[in-house]
């Protein structure tokens, strides 16, 4: 073995130290949900559907231990879940409005099918690129521009603690992307259900653990 070997152990997060704990969550259903429209910036509040699933949802966070902090976009399904979960564990939901959904521009409300009749070029650029953005919207680059450093501060705000984010799909999918370092076509390889959970820990040292993707079975 040379003189200049590095003979420090590997690990794969520090073992001696607490994480910070995000339990992201995708709020409740909307109309919106069950034809898989483009949902973005709308003022749409949860379904019946959806506030079955919030009441689940904060359920079942109740059960993970205590809960330090609720965290929400400002969009009311958003909002509304977070609320369920913080009556459950006895919080105060902070809105954060760098957390809300992508904003679909001229998409939104339609299919994924609909936008790709009418806009079928800048459909298929949208979905192989990073900087693309709908006519109108955001790029997925633009929305990681503004998440990315939302979690942070609150990561940083809260460090050690237990934190419940209700956010939305792309941004709950673009925090599990970064932390798996995964490449942009990630975020269409992996499905987030309404009302799912997702868990990371983070650590001081800027390790990240992520432990759970989309558990949305959550038992009454």
């Amino acid at each position: 073995m040379g003189a200049d070997a590095d003979t420090t152990v590997p690990r794969w997060f520090p073992d001696d130290e607490a994480p910070t704990r995000l339990f992201l969550v995708r709020h409740g259903s909307t109309v919106h949900s069950h034809e898989r429209r483009f949902s973005g910036l709308n003022q749409l509040p949860l379904d019946a559907h959806g506030r079955a699933q919030a009441q689940g949802i904060a359920r079942h966070v109740a059960r993970s231990g205590d809960i330090d902090i609720v965290v929400s976009s400002p969009l009311p399904r958003a909002r509304e879940t977070a609320e369920a979960i913080a009556a459950q564990v006895d919080a105060v939901v902070e809105t954060v409005d760098d957390l809300v959904e992508m904003e679909f521009g001229d998409w939104e409300g339609l299919t994924l099918a609909e936008a790709h009749a009418k806009w079928p070029d800048i459909i298929a650029a949208w979905l192989a690129g990073h900087d693309v953005a709908p006519p109108g919207g955001e790029s997925f680059g633009e929305v990681e521009a503004r998440v990315l450093p939302a979690i942070d501060s609150i990561v940083l705000r809260h460090r050690g603690k237990r934190i419940v984010v209700v956010s939305h799909i792309t941004p709950i999918k673009t925090v599990l992307r970064t932390c798996l370092c995964a490449p942009q076509e990630t975020m269409f390889k992996f499905h987030l259900d309404t009302a799912s959970l997702s868990v990371i820990d983070y650590y001081a040292d800027g390790t990240t653990s992520v432990r759970t993707i989309n558990n949305s079975e959550h038992p009454a």
